[in-house]
C-alpha cells in the first residue's frame, strides 16, 4: 500500500502528505470525463424534450433514470450473472495467457507451435465458437466463463509475450554476472521489467470479458445483462433496454479499473 507520509510544519499543522498527492492527482485524471458525461447527458436530455422525440426510439436520461428504479432488482441479480461470468472467463484467461507467454518466451519451438493457433482462435468469431462449446459442456455459467476465457487469452498471451521478450539487454546482462539462474533471471528481471506489458494486456482483457459474457448470453438466452437487453429491445422496452446497458457500460469500467488500480499500486512500490 502508499504510504502516507505526512509533513508537519513547525506549529503543528499536518501538511498534505505523498499519498494524499496522489490521490488527488488520481482524481484530477477524471474530472474532465466526468464533466464530458454531466454535458452529454444534459444535451441527451435538452435534445429529447425539444424534438420531441418519441420514447420508444430515443428516452431520455430521466426515463432510463426511472427505468434503473422499476427494474433494480433484476437488473441487479443480471449483473451478477454476467460480471461471475466475465470474472470467471478472464481469470481462465489470463492464467492461459500468461502461461502461453512463459512458454512461448522461454523456447522459440513452443511459440513456432502455439502461436498459431492463439492468433488463430482470436481471429475466428466468437459467435461461431459459441455453439460448438454451448453444444459440448451445456449452456451454464461453467460453458459461458470458457467462451470468456477463449476470447481474453490473446491479448495477455501476445502483450506478455512481447514484454518478456523485450528486455533490455543491460538487465540480462548484469544478472548474468551476479551467475543468476535462468529461472531466477526470468523471474527477478523479465517478469518485473515485463510488467507494463503485462497490465496493458490485462486490461485489454478485462474490458474484452464484458463482452464475452454478453455475447454469450445473447446466444444462451437465459440470463445475464445481455439477455435483458434482447428481451427489451425486442419488446420494443427502449428505456429499460437503455437501463440494461447502463449497467453493463458500469460492469464494463469497473473491469478495467480494477487491474488499471492494480497497475498503479504496482508501480508506487
Amino acid at each position: 500500500m502508499i504510504e502516507r507520509r505526512r509533513e508537519r510544519t513547525t506549529d503543528g499543522r499536518r501538511t498534505r502528505g505523498i499519498g494524499d498527492r496522489i490521490d488527488s492527482a488520481h482524481l484530477d485524471e477524471y474530472r474532465p470525463a466526468l464533466a464530458a458525461f454531466v454535458v452529454l447527458l444534459g444535451t441527451w436530455q435538452l435534445a429529447t424534450v425539444l424534438l420531441t422525440v418519441p420514447t420508444v426510439v430515443l428516452p431520455s436520461p430521466l426515463d432510463v433514470g426511472v427505468a434503473l428504479v422499476a427494474t433494480w432488482r433484476p437488473l441487479f441479480g443480471d449483473a451478477f450473472v454476467t460480471g461471475l461470468t466475465a470474472a470467471l472467463g478472464l481469470a481462465g484467461g489470463v492464467s492461459l495467457g500468461l502461461a502461453l507467454a512463459f512458454g512461448m518466451t522461454a523456447s522459440r519451438t513452443v511459440e513456432a507451435v502455439v502461436r498459431p493457433y492463439v492468433v488463430g482462435l482470436r481471429i475466428t468469431p466468437l459467435v461461431a465458437i459459441a455453439p460448438l462449446l454451448f453444444l459440448w459442456f451445456g449452456r451454464g455459467i461453467p460453458a459461458r466463463a470458457l467462451l470468456v476465457t477463449t476470447l481474453t487469452q490473446f491479448p495477455v498471451a501476445i502483450a506478455s509475450a512481447g514484454g518478456l521478450r523485450a528486455v533490455p539487454r543491460e538487465y540480462l546482462d548484469l544478472a548474468r554476472s551476479v551467475a543468476a539462474s535462468p529461472w531466477q533471471t526470468f523471474f527477478r528481471v523479465r517478469v518485473p521489467a515485463a510488467a507494463p506489458s503485462v497490465f496493458a494486456g490485462v486490461k485489454l482483457a478485462a474490458a474484452l470479458s464484458v463482452i464475452g459474457a454478453v455475447v454469450a448470453e445473447f446466444v444462451t438466452l437465459t440470463d445475464g445483462l445481455g439477455y435483458r437487453v434482447f428481451v427489451t429491445s425486442t419488446r420494443l422496452q427502449t428505456a429499460q433496454t437503455y437501463a440494461a446497458l447502463s449497467v453493463l457500460a458500469a460492469l464494463g469500467l469497473v473491469f478495467y479499473l480494477v487491474p488499471a488500480w492494480f497497475e498503479r499500486r504496482s508501480r508506487s512500490r
